[in-house]
């Protein structure tokens, strides 16, 4: 080996910094630094791994909580829904009262659509003798009745003919009209619908604007993020979100509407459980039921049920695809695309919705150009907000709580009343135009009022306002107004009276002459008549008819004031009074309702029944949970009944309501007006043969307001009858009363052929049978011949 070789071989040097970095003591340093930092980094991984345990343990546990919250909203009662109140289902009839106009009325309140040909379920056609009728299926109580067809045949003001589905019936009836809601406390409001009877129209749309891969995703769609995403960046501001119908569903249904990470990421989270526990038509129909949109003033519109009634006035089945449109535009934000205060924002989001449709096969093209070209037409807003009725809710309510105290607070009832729409609207407008009317003729202010209408034959009420304001939730004075009733208790008096007809009868004559009365505190009595006249000697029907004060102390006091106040407790007025002379003449204090409760039983000849308002109650299963069928009671005499509403027939013809008469002078109406003490209470009770109606009209402070019952209450009563259209009466009398001639000086029964006669009505059995005539009072054969 050479010298070079040989130092080639030599190992290099190595530098001093070489050295030190590879010296035996660094080299021990390193290994040790190593080592202890083992430790340290299996420590860290272990406490991260245990933290991250917790914390799965810490979701997954807060996935079982939410898992509990979630089944046990979801499979519960999920939402506290209102009373629902319906009216009485129009009964259709050959021979039924129910006129040409009354029954397209009804079908408009109902939402009926009006077409040239009846194809489908809520449509009509009309004209000017005839209505075919596609009738909704409908519940009332027990009776269902199928879709049908019905053709309604008019000869006058009432049905002549009436056909189903083509074959001639005795009657149908139309489903009831929703009249009311009895709001939660929650402040919320819907009408459940089940999934398979929603429009597939509506499906598809609500699906292609909020949830394209509602049936491919897990609850939350990164897609649908990522979209959105892509979207607001490029718009520089949010134009489109990321949620699912299940995250949406999740917000409205357990969430507030805070806006943070931690309140989205938790809908997240639920969206994904509640996403593995239900199926996606579950999911559905509660979104559809729960989504908010709208507001009803104080009361929030959820789900398309009842957005369908508070824009449209129809049923959700029933609507067009427009309109179907424009309840999917809402839910992007029901105040921005409000109908009544932004239509052109409505109108262009429901257009957007029209042509995705479109674009997407789901319209063809004559399809989307109809409906394109159809306004935003929505219900008025006066309309559209559902008429409360807070003098009905009064009633309602108590008397629930009297029928069945244990179902005031049960969910979802459906309560089946005797309220006719019709009869409520036209009190409601009565009111609301004849008290101004009033007030301007006569230079009063503050006048109030009350209406009570009851159904004649049944004793249900058909119309309550308790208020000059009818929506107004205040003081209810058709059911808690206690006002002195005037003369509308001489019609008892006169009653107790010919209950004995053996003494009694409308010929029979009584004093009108001065009378005077000490009280027990030495206090002069001595009533007048209105007029301030005397007129010797009249007729018990005069005296009635031309409503005389002294002729009925008279009698009254003559039969006792123990029988007179037995007479009305046997008419229905249960609440106690104590009678005095000066209750003779009304000094007596009742309630409307109570009036009409005593008017009630005069026009059914005597026979009482409580007046109500339901007539059942259902479950929101459709439970029948009670009922209420009040039958009646003969407690006065039909004969003498007949006898006094004779008279009060007499009362609108030539009486204190004769003004009455000369306004529908084509209709046998009764009835009898009523004034208190130096004008301070004008009332009215009258009846048709459909309506009893009390009016009551006042102020609240009790001060004078210078109406009687013939210048105040009358006139509203007027108002009413030819917004509703009477139905005269049949004053057919019973067997045993016939037509009689009595003797106008005495009272006394006498032949026809006798002078100076007058002919009522009277009770054979209790009149002599041997007739002749006063002396010196046989017609001439002259008079008999010719008449005169």
């Amino acid at each position: 080996m050479t010298k070079k070789a040989e130092k080639g071989s030599q190992p290099k040097k190595r530098s001093a910094k070489t050295s030190r970095k590879r010296s035996p003591s660094k080299r021990g340093k390193s290994s040790a630094a190593a080592k202890k930092a083992r430790p340290i980094k299996r420590y860290l991984l272990s406490t991260l791994f245990k933290l991250s345990l917790v914390m799965v343990v810490a979701i997954a546990g807060y996935g079982v909580y939410l898992d509990s919250q979630i089944k046990t909203k979801f499979e519960g009662e999920r939402w506290e829904l209102p009373a629902q109140i319906y009216a009485r289902p129009l009964r259709l009839a050959a021979g039924a009262p129910v006129s040409h106009g009354e029954l397209l009325q009804e079908l408009e309140l109902l939402g009926y659509r009006r077409v040239a040909k009846v194809v489908t379920p809520g449509e009509y056609a009309a004209s000017e003798y005839a209505v075919q009728i596609y009738a909704r299926p409908m519940r009332d109580g027990h009776r269902t009745d199928p879709a049908r067809r019905l053709m309604v045949r008019y000869t006058g003001k009432r049905i002549s003919v009436l056909e189903q589905n083509g074959q001639a019936v005795n009657q149908a009836y139309l489903e009831p009209y929703l009249i009311d809601r009895m709001q939660s406390g929650l402040g919320e409001d819907r009408v459940l619908v089940d999934l398979e009877r929603v429009p597939q129209m509506l499906i598809e749309a609500l699906l292609l604007v909020e949830d394209r891969d509602f049936y491919h995703h897990y609850g939350v769609s990164p897609v649908s993020i990522a979209r959105a995403l892509v979207a607001n960046i490029k718009a520089g501001r949010t134009v489109q979100g990321g949620s699912t119908l299940t995250q949406q569903l999740v917000k409205n249904f357990f969430l507030t509407r805070e806006r943070s990470i931690i309140r989205k990421l938790r809908e997240a989270y639920m969206a994904l459980i509640i996403d593995a526990r239900y199926g996606k038509d579950e999911i559905l129909e509660a979104y559809l039921n729960e989504i908010y949109l709208g507001q009803n003033y104080a009361t929030a519109v959820h789900g398309f049920g009842l957005a369908s009634q508070f824009y449209f006035g129809r049923p959700l089945a029933e609507l067009n695809v427009a309109q179907l449109a424009s309840l999917v535009a809402m839910i992007k934000g029901p105040s921005y695309y409000d109908p009544w205060r932004h239509p052109e924002r409505l109108l262009e989001r429901r257009d957007l919705i029209l042509r995705l449709l479109l674009e997407h096969d789901f319209l063809e093209t004559e399809e989307y150009k109809l409906a394109v070209n159809q306004p935003t037409k929505v219900l008025p807003r006066s309309e559209a907000a559902m008429a409360k009725k807070p003098a009905l809710t009064t009633l309602l309510r108590r008397e629930l709580s009297q029928l069945a105290p244990q179902l005031v607070a049960k969910n979802g009832l459906k309560i089946y009343t005797t309220l006719d729409p019709l009869a409520q609207k036209a009190a409601e407008k009565a009111a609301v135009a004849t008290l101004p009317t009033l007030e301007k003729r006569h230079n009063i202010s503050k006048l109030q009022t009350a209406i009570v209408v009851t159904d004649a034959a049944t004793g249900g009420v058909r119309a309550l306002v308790g208020d000059r304001r009818p929506g107004y939730a205040g003081f209810n004075r058709a059911m808690d107004a206690r006002r002195p009733i005037g003369s509308l208790i001489k019609p008892v008096v006169y009653l107790a009276a010919l209950t004995d007809s053996k003494k009694y009868s409308l010929a029979t004559v009584l004093a009108d002459r001065p009378v005077s009365m000490v009280n027990q505190q030495g206090k002069r009595w001595q009533p007048q008549n209105y007029d301030h006249k005397f007129r010797g000697n009249v007729s018990l029907m005069d005296a009635l008819v031309m409503s005389l004060n002294v002729p009925t102390v008279n009698l009254g006091m003559s039969l006792g004031l123990d029988k007179v106040s037995l007479q009305m407790e046997n008419l229905g007025v249960e609440s106690p009074q104590r009678f005095y002379p000066s209750s003779l003449l009304g000094s007596v204090s009742m309630t409307p309702l109570e009036v009409a409760q005593l008017y009630s039983s005069l026009s059914a000849e005597g026979s009482y029944q409580p007046l109500h308002l339901i007539r059942s109650v259902l479950s929101s299963d459709d439970e029948v949970l009670a009922e209420l069928s009040p039958g009646r009671i003969q407690r006065a005499d039909r004969k003498a009944t007949y006898l006094l509403n004779y008279a009060l027939h007499d009362v609108t013809v030539r009486g204190t309501a004769k003004s009455l008469g000369k306004r529908f002078p084509s209709y046998a109406l009764a009835g009898k007006t009523g004034t208190s003490n130096d004008n301070r209470d004008s009332w009215y009770a009258g009846f048709d043969a459909r309506d009893v109606v009390t009016v009551w009209i006042g102020r609240d402070d009790n001060a004078v307001i210078g109406l009687t019952g013939s210048s105040g209450a009358l006139n509203l009563y007027a108002d009413y009858l030819k917004r509703r259209s009477a139905v005269s009466l049949e004053m057919t009398p019973p067997a045993g009363v016939q037509l009689t001639y009595f003797d106008t000086a005495s009272g006394t029964a006498v032949g026809e052929h006798c002078e100076d006669v007058t002919q009522v009505p009277a009770i054979t059995s209790a009149l002599p049978s041997n007739r002749g005539c006063q002396p010196n009072k046989e017609k001439s054969w002259w008079t008999r011949m010719f008449g005169r």
